[in-house]
């Protein structure tokens, strides 16, 4: 799956490539491990493996060396890697097939609904979660059936060296040829981002944000002509608007946090301004019929504690969910991420559920926001 193909997703999630490219320029990891490793010799020790599904590269590689290799020392059970540009396809193969060779997998939240409601899913044993970790986790991040794996965001990024002085902080200010000229980036692929963006510019607050309905395209439309004429390149795969900045190409854009995150620890003048980024999650789930049910939500239970976590964040360069990763993480880090209370209280979730679901005429909204977006793109 390429970067490009990844714009199918109305959920914020990013893509393989992305995430791989992402995690390269992040520095090597620690592995805070001691706290977890005992708690695992006592609640999680087993024998044999678990499959895991992953994304490959340098993805796994990391999530190698700073959480899978730490579990099987903690637990003696060895992780298996397989790997795919999407899970979701060769999950749906297997159900078919009536053979699931896969323990657990990585889905976005519209392919975790679809395959819910297939029943493919087994519940999660948060019995054999330590306390930290259910608390640490939010609620809201731990489903009958799914756990969220990691978040990633969409941005406003810019070039210090453009702006020395001070640089934007919210999509008002990108808006703001005035006081923030400059050549500028937006997502050209799919719509509903740049939408999103123009209502928040237009004085839109968060919570009435959603849903995107006519009247709302019909003014974020409108607040996007008077950007438009200033959008240098409307990129369309996530490496370009961070290596645009790079070039001094634009010097404001949207941009995956990941991307940024590299770049930034790779010693790039660069800065994100968390006001009104979107934010996708991922979630981990464990796969009805797979071979070794017992041990994946052993996996879960492990790497799930707050040093794992911080140990997952590193490697992928996007976070995991458990809060009380934070004091484990490096205080460089931590600015820049997005479970960051003051980052987080800046975001925007997507509502993936009412993205999804199917207006009178048959079309889901995203099919609607994306129609409406590619024939104002077309004007």
């Amino acid at each position: 799956m390429t970067e490009q193909d990844s714009r199918n997703h109305p959920d914020g999630t990013v893509s393989r490539r992305s995430l791989l490219q992402s995690t390269a320029g992040l520095l090597s990891l620690p592995l805070v491990v001691n706290t977890t490793v005992a708690f695992a010799g006592e609640k999680l020790a087993g024998t044999g493996e678990v499959v895991v599904y992953s994304y490959g590269g340098s993805f796994t590689e990391k999530l190698r060396k700073s959480v899978f290799d730490p579990f099987t020392k903690a637990t003696g059970i060895k992780v298996v890697d397989v790997t795919a540009d999407l899970a979701e396809p060769q999950l749906k193969a297997m159900h078919e097939a009536g053979r699931v060779d896969w323990d657990i997998a990585i889905v976005t939240p519209q392919g975790y609904q679809e395959l819910h409601d297939g029943r493919m899913f087994i519940p999660i044993d948060y019995s054999l979660w330590g306390d930290e970790a259910l608390k640490g986790v939010p609620g809201s991040a731990r489903l009958t059936d799914a756990v969220l794996a990691f978040q990633s965001a969409t941005v406003l990024v810019y070039d210090e060296r453009a702006f020395p002085k001070g640089g934007p902080k919210s999509w008002a200010d990108f808006w703001n040829i005035k006081e923030y000229p400059g050549p500028r980036g937006l997502d050209g692929s799919l719509g509903y981002r740049s939408m999103l963006f123009a209502l928040m510019a237009d004085g839109v607050a968060h919570k009435d944000l959603w849903p995107l309905t006519d009247d709302k395209i019909d003014r974020a439309l409108k607040k996007l002509d008077e950007i438009k004429p200033h959008i240098t390149k409307w990129w369309t795969a996530g490496g370009e608007p961070i290596q645009l900045l790079i070039n001094r190409e634009y010097a404001l854009t949207s941009a995956f946090d990941g991307r940024a995150l590299a770049a930034i620890k790779q010693g790039i003048p660069l800065r994100m301004a968390w006001e009104g980024a979107t934010i996708g999650d991922n979630y981990w789930t464990i796969l009805k019929g797979g071979p070794n049910g017992a041990n994946a939500q052993k996996f879960l239970a492990f790497i799930n504690r707050a040093e794992m976590a911080a140990a997952f964040t590193q490697g992928a360069g996007y976070p995991a969910p458990n809060l009380n990763q934070l004091k484990y993480l490096p205080a460089d880090l931590v600015p820049l991420i997005s479970i960051n209370p003051d980052n987080e209280v800046k975001t925007v979730r997507f509502d993936v559920a009412w993205f999804v679901a199917k207006r009178p005429d048959g079309k889901t909204n995203v099919d609607h926001i994306q129609e409406r977006w590619l024939a104002w793109r077309a004007q």
